[in-house]
């Protein structure tokens, strides 16, 4: 009974430890789930800190004011906050936002951001595999 309540609790301990373990890493190119944008995200600074750029736009006539913004830097390096989020100042199609980065599994990050610090919004982003 004893090596049963043993066996339980160092399962639950490796399970709970691995739990905030850091993924393999944010780099590579992530859509947004509306399928319209694509960043550019990786790691920079130290290693610690997120960067990335807008670097694809679904259809460039509907897209023709945010044409200007394309492969530029949305961020120049979120600071991170603990495992697998990142959060700062960023620019998207010339707005100043503030937001945070998760990263939740190796193959999708939220993004929750913020404009004039009320208007806010949370978008899903997958990886991108062509």
């Amino acid at each position: 009974m004893v090596s049963k309540t043993l066996g339980l609790a160092i399962g639950l301990m490796m399970l709970a430890g691995s739990a905030g373990a850091a993924l393999a890493g944010p780099d590579g190119v992530w859509e947004l789930d509306s399928r319209d944008t694509r960043l550019q995200l990786a790691l920079c600074g130290d290693g610690t800190q997120l960067c990335g750029a807008l670097v694809w736009l679904s259809d460039a006539d509907y897209n023709k004011q945010y044409e200007p913004f394309l492969n530029a830097p949305v961020t120049n390096g979120l600071k991170q906050t603990g495992a697998n989020r990142w959060k700062g100042a960023m620019k998207m199609f010339g707005q100043n936002i503030t937001g945070t980065i998760t990263q939740r599994s190796e193959t999708e990050m939220t993004l929750q951001a913020c404009a004039f610090l009320v208007v806010c919004k949370s978008y899903q982003m997958f990886k991108y595999a062509p």
